[in-house]
């Protein structure tokens, strides 16, 4: 079995600090969804745990069966098992993507002489054609054939936890059932552990979570079962920040003032 565990963790950027003091444990075979209004950390998350580096980690520890993350390249925390699904997956024209995901694989320790028919598998279980493999990185790809190229790449890589950075977004209702049940199979075939982000209860429909946490200006202000997306449904993040006294959503870098500008009256 395997947990990712997200201890205390506060982080910046420029000097302004998004994450203030985040915890939660996400273990193999479970589901959770990180849900928050705009502005409020959950990308700065995905990212931290994945190590970009323009974030400065300020405090805390991210640790994957027990190893400490911080400080760790991005390359080596996806070699022990960690995945990102990018919420804006990044074009790289002329690389063919069949030939990533294939040399991925391959550095991940899968049997090279079952890694293409591996990918074909795959594809054809996410409806995505042979054309996407041989075309360069989401090379002009709309948002749901980002979105299936990326839960193939998952599918082909097996890793221990994957964070899905709003997988949903751009996909159709189509789009969506597919991606989703391909992750929650996942879960059941392979123990996969996912760290779910997203805006809209809609995800929940498709992908049943074990748990539910809410942010809030980069703290988790909530956690709990289907019934707090229940809860968000009736009464939206205002409503929520209100019953827990909440006065800060979201996150707003101060503006700096102008002493030279104009007093205004």
């Amino acid at each position: 079995m395997s947990r990712l565990e997200v201890s205390g963790l506060r982080a910046a950027v420029d000097g302004f600090e998004i994450l203030r003091g985040v915890d939660l444990e996400v273990e193999s075979g479970q589901v959770h969804v990180v849900m928050g209004p705009n502005g409020s950390g959950k990308s700065t998350l995905s990212h931290v745990v994945m190590g970009r580096g323009d974030y400065t980690v300020t405090g805390g520890s991210v640790r994957l069966d027990g190893e400490e993350l911080l400080g760790l390249p991005t390359w080596q925390r996806a070699a022990r098992g960690l995945f990102l699904a990018m919420q804006y997956p990044v074009a790289v024209p002329g690389v063919p993507a069949g030939e990533v995901v294939a040399a991925a694989a391959r550095a991940r320790g899968v049997d090279p002489a079952v890694v293409l028919d591996r990918i074909g598998a795959e594809a054809a279980r996410l409806e995505v054609r042979d054309e996407f493999l041989a075309r360069g990185v989401n090379d002009e790809f709309s948002g749901g054939e980002q979105k299936r190229m990326e839960t193939l790449q998952l599918a082909v890589l097996e890793p221990r936890i994957a964070v899905l950075d709003e997988i949903d977004s751009g996909l159709d209702v189509d789009a969506l059932s597919d991606v989703a049940r391909r992750v929650e199979a996942m879960t059941e075939e392979h123990d996969l552990g996912v760290l779910a982000i997203t805006h809209y209860a809609r995800l929940l429909d498709k992908l049943r979570p074990d748990r539910i946490h809410v942010l809030m200006a980069g703290r988790i202000v909530a956690s709990g079962g289907p019934e707090l997306a229940q809860q968000l449904e009736a009464t939206g993040y205002e409503g929520l920040a209100a019953d827990l006294g909440i006065e800060e959503m979201s996150l707003r870098r101060p503006v700096a003032v102008d002493p030279f500008a104009e007093p205004g009256f």
